[in-house]
């Protein structure tokens, strides 16, 4: 069985369909159902069938394409071993991050990786939190946060590696009446306006906690995604907003006040996909994702 074949049927049970499977691995639609009637053919039995408009794996489709896994981190064994042999990893290390976590993380990681012959090809990504685990079907590294200290749901086949506490502050513009205090608790936010984030993401999650701990609503007027755009509307305003620590600096433009009382922290994850993570490439920026995340948590 062709390796390469066994790769596809992989691509189609994490994918579900050819169209998704032609996008995420650069071909088209018609080569992806070519190579795997070809698959079919090598295999002497079917491993696709027909199902509504599209394809579906056979019982011995899925039996391949879970073989696939092991296949594939048996694979990536050879190579790292291979690449401790020659003490050098090289290649691409493709990371899917998101912005507000990539701008603290990647500038000392690219630095580090300079001239070691490994690159990275990185792509921003925002989502809500659950969402993350799912981009190690098409990256080696993915690196995402949520507001809970636990592995979230429906990734016990991943690596899961915690990176990095980062607490969540209240940002507000110099002079608010709030700025006075050097921390805030639940009671005093409930009677300002907010700007928040779209509802699934995880510092909504403060709001919500600030809502279960007053017993009164907050006041959200715009729900927004890009933190800088925040900073700079806080800035002008009495609104507040919650905003990370290690990207947001306090200065001329807002001012940053810890909220106490309830629990106002994201925890950043790296997620990679057991055969991936064995690549020694992948593990050497692992390593620099850790160190620079141990960087930015020290005062």
């Amino acid at each position: 069985m062709d390796v390469r074949h066994l790769e596809l049927l992989r691509a189609l049970a994490d994918h579900g369909t050819v169209t998704a499977v032609a996008r995420a691995t650069h071909r088209t639609p018609s080569a992806v159902s070519q190579q795997l009637r070809t698959a079919s053919r090598e295999a002497g039995t079917p491993l696709v069938e027909r199902h509504g408009r599209g394809l579906r794996l056979t019982d011995a489709g899925r039996l391949l394409a879970d073989g696939a896994h092991d296949v594939a981190r048996a694979l990536a064994q050879v190579q790292a071993r291979l690449d401790e042999l020659r003490h050098q990893p090289t290649g691409t290390v493709s990371v899917a991050a998101l912005p507000s976590v990539a701008t603290f993380l990647l500038p000392p990681v690219l630095a580090e990786l300079e001239g070691t012959g490994v690159d990275l090809e990185v792509t921003d990504v925002d989502l809500p939190e659950a969402r993350y685990p799912r981009l190690t079907r098409d990256h080696d590294l993915v690196v995402g946060h949520s507001l809970s200290a636990t592995v979230p749901a429906g990734v016990p086949e991943l690596i899961c590696v915690e990176l990095v506490r980062e607490p969540l502050d209240i940002a507000l513009r110099p002079g608010h009446p709030l700025a006075a205090r050097s921390v805030l608790r639940p009671a005093d936010l409930v009677d300002v306006e907010w700007y928040g984030v779209p509802l699934g993401f995880p510092f909504d999650a403060v709001r919500l906690a600030v809502e279960e701990a007053t017993g009164a609503p907050v006041r959200v007027v715009q729900r927004l995604r890009d933190n800088r755009l925040v900073e700079a509307l806080v800035a002008g305003s009495d609104r507040v907003a919650v905003l990370p620590r290690f990207t947001t600096h306090p200065g001329a433009r807002v001012e940053l006040r810890p909220l106490v009382g309830v629990t106002a922290a994201r925890h950043v994850y790296a997620y990679a996909r057991p055969d991936r993570a064995e690549r020694l490439a992948c593990r050497r920026v692992l390593d620099a994702l850790q160190g620079a995340a141990a960087a930015a948590a020290t005062p």
